[in-house]
């Protein structure tokens, strides 16, 4: 762990050093544009095809907006653990990729050189249980077995901080069991759980499909107005070259948004990538239940990251000592104009 640490050291230092920099990024950038002779950067930006939440990034391939920033995006088909596409970015192997904040914010805090530019949306991960099985709240999940896909899901930690600040430990408390996601409706039945801890589509595809009830999600209470999933860029694309940071940035803001106001269109665009031939209405469905108008930047995915910093303590993920504010001024970065921080519906 000591490499891991000096390494945090030394590029917190030399974040700080570049911050005074990259604080007056926003105002002297114009916004971008492609090159006068049409000629466009090529980024790699790896995505999981599968997840319905990262449907903008098919809608920014095919309405140009990325060709508009002046892009050319080689996507590459990344069906692995998002911690996984979060060393695959840090190393170079990709320039940028989306995952779950509640994923990314450890491997961050252990020294991983990725900036997070863009909160895409709030609502992927639902608590999912049979109707009279007595679980309607989290607190019902005491003494319960609960699937998940492994121990340090993002949608685990996610419930297990709202069984935490009820004064329930859920470690001890409750019972978490790991399956592969296609095998969750199987253990239900088996009665091996009582209860899924899940994300979209398969979330969604499987609470309809098995009449299942929603006992919780990531979009009650504070977390309405909170981002799930976040942009990943490269840290020294960020230093290096701000205005590609900023070009892939800003079409993604607005891919978010273009999905916000057209989720029939965009779920036609997607439907290709989904698996086993899902309705293209059942598609729609889902992206109107996420949040794509909630595409926070600067500032704001600050004051979001800091919080979901804070939050991953009180679980013991995150070590006590972090100081979240900071945190989240290292690896936010100030790349877009201060009208773009929060577009709400």
């Amino acid at each position: 762990m000591a490499g891991y640490s000096d390494f945090s050291r030394r590029s917190f230092i030399q974040k700080m050093g570049l911050m005074g920099a990259g604080l007056s990024l926003s105002s002297a950038l114009p916004v971008w544009a492609a090159a006068p002779d049409g000629q466009l950067t090529t980024v790699k930006l790896a995505w999981g095809q599968t997840a319905v939440c990262q449907a903008p990034i098919s809608v920014a391939l095919k309405q140009g907006f990325f060709k508009k920033y002046g892009l050319n995006v080689e996507p590459v088909n990344f069906s692995g653990p998002t911690d996984a596409l979060l060393q695959a970015i840090a190393t170079g192997q990709a320039d940028g990729g989306i995952g779950m904040a509640l994923r990314w914010l450890k491997p961050l805090e252990q020294g991983f050189d990725v900036d997070l530019t863009v909160g895409t949306h709030g609502g992927c991960m639902r608590l999912l249980a049979p109707k009279d099985s007595g679980i309607n709240s989290v607190r019902d999940l005491v003494g319960k077995s609960v699937a998940v896909t492994d121990q340090a899901s993002p949608i685990r930690n996610f419930f297990a901080i709202q069984l935490a600040k009820l004064g329930i430990d859920p470690d001890k408390q409750v019972n978490w069991v790991q399956y592969p996601a296609d095998l969750f409706g199987e253990a239900l039945r088996k009665g091996e759980v009582q209860a899924l801890a899940t994300d979209d589509p398969q979330g969604w595809l499987i609470k309809h499909h098995d009449g299942l009830v929603e006992v919780d999600n990531n979009l009650k209470g504070e977390y309405a107005n909170l981002t799930c999933c976040v942009l990943g860029l490269r840290g020294s694309l960020v230093r290096d070259n701000p205005k590609v940071a900023q070009a892939i940035s800003q079409a993604i803001v607005d891919a978010q948004q273009w999905t916000a106001d057209h989720p029939a269109e965009t779920a036609k665009i997607f439907a290709p990538f989904v698996p086993g031939q899902v309705p293209i209405d059942d598609i729609t469905a889902m992206l109107s239940e996420h949040t794509h108008h909630h595409h926070s930047t600067g500032e704001q995915l600050r004051k979001e990251v800091a919080l979901y910093v804070n939050e991953l303590k009180i679980i013991n993920v995150i070590r006590p000592d972090t100081d979240a504010l900071r945190f989240a001024e290292h690896y936010v970065p100030d790349l877009l104009p201060a009208t773009q921080h929060h577009h709400m519906a």
